[in-house]
């Protein structure tokens, strides 16, 4: 049993999932070699940090292992995969 920081892991029978969502962390590294490709110093370019992040639960998985999720997590999840 595990939680991991991204989403395939669960799509692929995790448990759960908490990191940053794929789509916004991406926009950040490509902001970032933006400015480094338009001339940019690497060291001058300051360092992005995730800021919104996305909690996956998967109930199969959980079911299969004998857990129950509770409500309140199933609540804050962002998806539940049944």
């Amino acid at each position: 049993m595990a939680i991991y920081d991204v989403r395939p892991w669960v799509e692929g029978s995790g448990l759960m999932s908490y990191g940053p969502i794929p789509s916004e962390f991406a926009r950040g590294l490509v902001e970032c070699v933006d400015k480094i490709i338009c001339g940019a110093k690497p060291a001058d370019v300051p360092v992005q940090q995730p800021t919104r992040f996305e909690l996956l639960v998967n109930l199969k998985t959980a079911k299969a292992l004998g857990l129950a999720v509770p409500q309140s997590i199933r609540q804050r999840a962002d998806q539940v995969l049944e």
